[in-house]
């Protein structure tokens, strides 16, 4: 199972892929998911699922992710990206290397199972979120799923420690998209104008306000803007400002205020200023939230096995939360050690300590 797994990690390394676009990655899950005599399907565009029939009458359901990022890889590996602009920085080569581990472990014990397995790779959790697309089909409910599961490799905490919490483990993400469309004139006339720059300037100084002052410290959220553009020339007053953000938080009430909050910041500076401004939040994903009763299960079930507690959620977002909001699901950090930020071109891990620890934990959620 070790040599296994380290192999179908660094061949799906090689091969990156974007989004849906998951040819040759979708490609290699599929021939091997046939070599353990399963037999593989595609509910939406760039997804492959396999169910191993155990004849119960439930199914339990392990999550993979196999799309990469529009990353140009640095790590010097032997097994680096052969498609350049890409790479597998957030590990989901890793993901999938373990799932399809699994896969092949359960399609070799059918009679030890205590429920049937449903195994979902799925595109797109980095971009448009393939979870939400993929449970519309109602995949979860024509296979009879009763709990889902899920892990992520986790740079920072022990290499190869199980890692969870009950309730809230991964925020509730929007894209902030805010406009301000002015009037732009020379500078020699700016009185005439209506400033672009000058009100995006106040919107972001008072958005930030906003996320500091209206909850309590220790409720957990963030509001970031980590790109503003605006002008065309240093000699014309502003007609547009652009700004591009992110809000996270875990409670959906908090996330609802702080998105009032803006669109009245808006409405506040489009008065003050003259300027229209269009306040926009993407849908997002919703906050990855492990079942507490399952939780508690498991962690009864396993004993010393079970992962370690965190003290306090992450603030980055995953969209496994779409099937938590179908079924009770838990989601897991597997510790990578001191290694490079997920996303950086140099990330990497010590795939033959860590994986192999990751299938044992999985193989024991699999027979619990």
């Amino acid at each position: 199972m070790t040599q296994s797994v380290v192999e179908y990690r660094r061949a799906l390394h090689r091969i990156p892929e974007l989004d849906d676009q998951l040819t040759e990655t979708a490609g290699y899950v599929r021939s091997r998911l046939e070599r353990f005599g399963l037999t593989p399907f595609s509910p939406i565009p760039g997804s492959v699922c396999a169910f191993v029939d155990a004849g119960r009458p439930e199914t339990a359901a392990f999550r993979a992710d196999m799309d990469a990022l529009p990353v140009e890889e640095a790590t010097g590996l032997p097994y680096a990206s052969v498609h350049p602009g890409r790479m597998h920085a957030c590990g989901h080569d890793g993901h999938t290397a373990m799932a399809l581990a699994l896969a092949e472990y359960a399609a070799a014990h059918r009679p030890e199972l205590p429920r049937n397995v449903l195994f979902l790779f799925q595109p797109a959790e980095e971009t448009t979120g393939g979870a939400g697309r993929l449970c519309e089909t109602g995949i979860l409910e024509e296979r009879r799923v009763s709990r889902v599961f899920g892990l992520h490799l986790w740079p920072g905490l022990e290499r190869g420690g199980i890692f969870s919490r009950p309730g809230p483990l991964m925020a509730r993400s929007s894209e902030v998209t805010v406009t301000v469309s002015g009037k732009s004139v020379h500078l020699s006339r700016a009185a005439e104008g209506r400033d672009a720059l000058t009100a995006g300037a106040e919107f972001l100084r008072r958005a930030y306000a906003l996320a500091e002052e209206c909850m309590p410290p220790e409720e957990p959220r963030v509001l970031r803007f980590g790109k503003m553009v605006s002008g065309t020339v240093r000699n014309t007053v502003s007609g547009k400002t652009v700004l591009e953000g992110s809000l996270r938080t875990y409670r959906e009430e908090v996330h609802i205020l702080l998105r009032q909050g803006l669109e009245a910041l808006g409405r506040a500076i489009e008065t003050e200023t003259g300027c229209a401004v269009q306040v926009h939040l993407s849908e997002g994903y919703p906050a990855v939230w492990n079942d507490e009763g399952l939780y508690a299960a498991l962690r009864a079930a396993l004993g010393p096995d079970a992962p370690r507690t965190l003290e306090r959620p992450a603030l980055a977002a995953e969209d496994f939360s779409f099937y938590q909001k179908r079924v009770p699901g838990v989601f897991f950090f597997l510790g990578l050690g001191d290694t490079p930020e997920l996303h950086a071109p140099e990330f990497c891990f010590d795939d033959e300590a860590v994986l192999p620890r990751g299938v044992e934990f999985l193989k024991k959620l699999l027979l619990m």
